[in-house]
């Protein structure tokens, strides 16, 4: 490959990148749309491309913009993709129902959040009947793997060289976005999760609002996911966070027996 196709080779690369990116962010507008302000300000891009970007995308079929207000959502092709990564990856198809029973048995917020890289997206938030609620989580929200009960489950889930790999990838938002937060504090917690069998999360994010959480996973061993419950502190503090911890570990072996049900047929339909 000579200079000036090695040259083409990476600015196409990069316009994968940018334009993967811009996808992204609009799948976090949820149903809401996002504005072309905001995917600016989001991916650090200029006004010329990321317009060029997100036509490409409306080409696809992956986006679509409102004739009238001018919002970008996810488009047919994004549904048609995402439909066909469901029987690995449809976590919320299969916890749903263990996310509603949480609320109600707990009376407290219940999660269900799966892993996306080196961050945590909550799928769903169920509120319980407790009239006191915590909002630290919203559907759709994303923290860096470690960040809250369920992240931080998931992070210690995995083995110890992911997990330097994971706290490498997200020091730059942890110092910024998370001052409450550093690498040692990570691998501290980490190292209690293990040993405790479950995630806490004492208030770090939100003060008075803390959390229980535990790893969901795939019948391979690796990480699909984490449940996890919300309450004010005066509802976690010991013996009820084990408590908590319990009923979740309890609903989290049923989605991975679900999980183990799906996963051989989709190998069956890839074959």
């Amino acid at each position: 490959m000579n200079g000036g196709d090695q040259a083409a080779s990476a600015s196409g690369s990069q316009a994968v990148d940018r334009a993967l990116a811009l996808l992204q962010i609009t799948g976090r507008g949820a149903g809401r749309g996002v504005t072309l302000s905001e995917l600016i300000a989001a991916s650090g891009l200029g006004k010329p491309t990321v317009r060029r970007l997100m036509l490409a995308l409306i080409r696809r079929g992956l986006v679509e913009q409102d004739s009238a207000t001018r919002l970008y959502f996810l488009g047919e092709e994004s549904y048609v993709l995402g439909t066909l990564a469901t029987p690995r990856h449809g976590l919320l198809e299969i916890a749903a129902d263990a996310v509603v029973r949480l609320a109600e048995v707990s009376g407290d917020t219940a999660f269900v959040s799966m892993r996306r890289g080196s961050a945590s997206v909550c799928l769903h938030r169920e509120d319980g009947a407790f009239p006191i609620r915590t909002h630290a989580l919203e559907t759709g929200a994303q923290h860096p793997l470690g960040i809250g009960a369920g992240s931080l489950a998931m992070l210690s889930a995995l083995p110890d060289a992911e997990v330097e790999m994971v706290l490498s990838d997200n020091a730059e938002r942890m110092a910024s976005d998370y001052p409450n937060y550093d690498a040692e504090l990570l691998r501290s917690d980490v190292a209690t999760t293990r040993a405790r069998g479950f995630a806490l999360n004492p208030g770090r994010i939100v003060p008075g609002s803390w959390g229980v959480g535990v790893v969901l996973r795939r019948p391979d061993g690796s990480v699909a996911g984490a449940m996890s419950i919300a309450a004010i502190e005066s509802r976690m503090l010991p013996p009820r966070d084990t408590e908590l911890a319990t009923l979740l570990a309890r609903e989290a072996r049923e989605i991975e027996v679900r999980l183990a049900r799906r996963m051989p047929q989709a190998a069956l339909e890839e074959d």
